[in-house]
């Protein structure tokens, strides 16, 4: 790496992140509730939010000589079977998605929700349980790594209020946001690359955004979230337990 790895590090590359969200998000000049409900909210918000703070991350991972350890484990979990938690969340995705009355979708806003999910999928986890933890493992525990990457993954949609999200519903998605961050945590360790986490973001990104167009009378997702965010902290200490993937800070090879 040529850089070594630092906490602190981790911690700018999320805020920085985060103030690129921000700022296009103002610049939009969308409304908060109706960023998602339409195709043009989606290209004039959320694309150009991912695209720029893709170029970014890229740039950042890098500069940074990052790229090895934040898209891979040194060595996965020993124990696999937790990696039930994610298979979970990936049924309950295609069940919602399955209800979907794709009818109300025309061209151009499948080709925004797939941008969406792309870019959410790469922006997020690469941020998050990328480049993120390879600060983090720097100094802390496994334990503490998870903790403090899945809370900061959670606080990140505190970012929602500033964009005119009312707080009492801010605060139920940071809470689901742990959850699901500890689930996609679950399949790095489990699998060993954050690839796998990336792509099964992205679907479950795209499955939320389509709940509005679901024929269920009540959302199999809305009832399935909190039970795969239960059973991904029910799990999760056992992909703890076999890790050994600190980055001694003193480590300068190139990746």
């Amino acid at each position: 790496m040529r850089v070594p790895p630092r906490a602190w590090i981790g911690i700018a590359i999320l805020i920085g992140y985060l103030v690129i969200i921000a700022i296009v998000a103002a610049l939009s000049g969308v409304p908060y509730e109706d960023v998602g409900t339409s195709a043009e909210s989606i290209f004039r918000v959320t694309v150009p939010s991912f695209v720029i703070g893709a170029l970014y991350l890229v740039v950042v991972t890098t500069a940074l000589g990052w790229w090895r350890p934040a898209l891979f484990e040194r060595a996965r979990s020993a124990r696999r079977w937790p990696i039930i938690a994610p298979v979970l969340m990936l049924v309950v995705a295609i069940v919602s998605l399955a209800q979907t009355t794709w009818e109300d979708f025309d061209a151009t806003f499948l080709l925004a929700l797939l941008l969406l999910g792309i870019g959410v999928g790469f922006c997020e986890e690469l941020v998050a349980r990328g480049t993120l933890l390879v600060g983090l493992r720097s100094r802390y525990r496994e334990v503490w790594v998870w903790l403090w990457s899945s809370v900061l993954f959670g606080a990140m949609h505190l970012l929602n209020v500033l964009s005119g999200s009312p707080l009492d519903k801010a605060l139920p998605q940071v809470l689901v946001a742990f959850g699901s961050g500890t689930v996609f945590y679950i399949l790095r360790r489990t699998t060993g690359s954050l690839v796998w986490a990336m792509a099964l973001h992205g679907l479950w990104d795209i499955s939320v955004f389509t709940v509005g167009h679901n024929d269920a009378t009540v959302p199999f997702a809305g009832l399935a979230t909190p039970v795969v965010a239960i059973l991904g902290l029910a799990v999760v200490a056992w992909v703890i337990k076999d890790a050994d993937e600190r980055v001694p800070v003193s480590s300068r090879a190139v990746a």
